[in-house]
């Protein structure tokens, strides 16, 4: 099979490459086209990769390529890891948030509708050139903010697009882990959008183990959500949220944090990453592990600042091995070869929760097999979580509108409905910082 990695100069790339070269089934991949726009990442990314490779016999071949069509011809799964305006935007989309007193994270609150209006021009052109030149492919969309981003391109290509996300996956497995189940036989009842999500159950052979879960302080304090969160807090909710939701219920105090650290995320992301493809024009550096070394460094300070707020610690060693290549590959398999399984996914809703209508893209767990994925039924979310749900959908379909029409009256209302900016003046003042910083934007009439 040949798999097409669009951003494939990203630095993510060599988990899925990775994880590739430890599947040996029949109908694998052996021929991976990285696409990027930039010849100079792409490069570096393909040394990676070949020390990855390296003595292994039968690993796929790779081959990189600037010119799109090329990439797509012949695919037969294509992953959507782009991100328009480099960590140079989000660094951007950080600045202007943040000076304005609202959270700047690239999928959450203004951040990620500026990163969403910026992105979702290019995603659809993508979705459009996907059908046109691999109408077969299936797409796997990587892109952020993952919901908003998928329901763009599934008005082009129906279906076939799904979208996938590290973070639930990531908080079944913890929950698993301290009730002492196993985390591959473990159900999770997990609902909402991407990055906006809890979880309601978990259960182990049968059995919902999350009220015991909810009902011991100490088990449920000693990971990663319960440090966020407090347990008092979960308790209330009688459910574990995804750990974007500090974004939500700590807004305050996550701001006041992200505006005292010495750099934002995206500056530092930018900083670092500099430095590693500035190393790599050195033919005699080592590839991998100069990629090996800024990756460690990149997990262990995910999502710093909200730890720091929560007075959480640091990161547990089980939760910095990355998982977006794990569920890829994962999909990939299940629609490949029949391989039927369960994993929480971004598909459109078809009904699964009653308060959003057919197309909207949820998060939700689906049933995997070779004709893609399929939302299981959910039981309604509570008012509360419904409410927000329903709020962040509407934001989205302003950006949607804004992308499609062209419309700065849209981009102005998505930013002043959601939540985290409640303000028509902020709002607006927050277009007209980011028109400023952002070419990409100057589409906005």
């Amino acid at each position: 099979m040949k798999l097409t990695i669009l951003g494939g100069g990203g630095f993510r790339v060599p988990l899925v490459y990775g994880a590739l070269l430890g599947d040996r089934g029949e109908g694998r991949v052996t021929h991976v086209v990285l696409h990027d726009l930039d010849a100079g990442r792409l490069s570096a990314v393909t040394r990676v990769l070949a020390e990855q490779a390296a003595g292994l016999p039968d690993a796929p071949e790779v081959s990189a390529t600037t010119d799109l069509d090329e990439a797509l011809r012949g695919a037969d799964f294509v992953f959507s890891a782009i991100r328009v305006g480099g960590l140079e935007g989000r660094a951007n989309d950080e600045r202007v948030a943040l000076a304005e007193d609202v959270l700047g994270q690239e999928t959450v609150g203004a951040g990620g509708i500026a990163y969403g209006l910026r992105t979702v021009p290019v995603a659809v052109d993508i979705a459009r050139r996907v059908a046109k030149v691999a109408p077969d492919a299936w797409v796997i969309n990587f892109t952020n903010p993952a919901g908003l981003v998928t329901e763009a391109m599934s008005r082009h290509l129906g279906d076939r697009v799904i979208g996938i996300c590290d973070s639930p996956v990531g908080l079944g497995r913890r929950i698993a882990r301290v009730l002492g189940g196993n985390p591959n036989e473990a159900w999770i009842d997990y609902v909402g959008l991407n990055h906006l999500g809890w979880v309601r159950g978990l259960k182990i052979a049968g059995r919902d183990e999350l009220p015991r879960l909810l009902a011991d302080p100490e088990l449920l304090g000693s990971f990663e959500e319960g440090k966020l969160f407090g347990v008092d807090w979960l308790q209330s909710l009688g459910a574990i949220p995804n750990e974007y939701l500090h974004y939500y219920y700590f807004n305050r105090e996550t701001v006041r944090a992200y505006q005292q650290a010495d750099k934002t995320r995206g500056a530092f992301l930018r900083d670092q990453q500099a430095h590693f493809y500035q190393e790599m024009r050195d033919p005699s550096a080592a590839a991998l592990a100069a990629w090996d070394r800024t990756r460690a460094e990149r997990e262990a300070t995910y999502m710093a600042e909200n730890r720091e707020s929560a007075g959480a610690g640091e990161r547990d060693a089980d939760d910095l091995s990355g998982g977006y290549e794990k569920v890829a590959l994962a999909l990939m398999r299940a629609i490949a070869r029949d391989e039927r399984t369960t994993l929480i996914l971004n598909v459109r809703n078809q009904g699964t929760l009653a308060a959003l209508d057919q197309d909207a893209v949820i998060e939700v767990p689906c049933l995997v097999d070779a004709n893609g994925a399929h939302p299981v039924t959910v039981a309604p979310l509570p008012d509360h979580a419904t409410g927000l749900v329903c709020a962040v959908k509407g934001v989205e379909r302003e950006v949607l509108a804004a992308a499609e029409s062209s419309s700065r009256t849209s981009a102005v209302k998505a930013f002043a409905l959601h939540p985290l900016v409640d303000s028509v003046t902020v709002a607006r003042r927050l277009v007209d910082g980011y028109t400023a910083v952002h070419p990409g934007l100057d589409y906005l009439k």
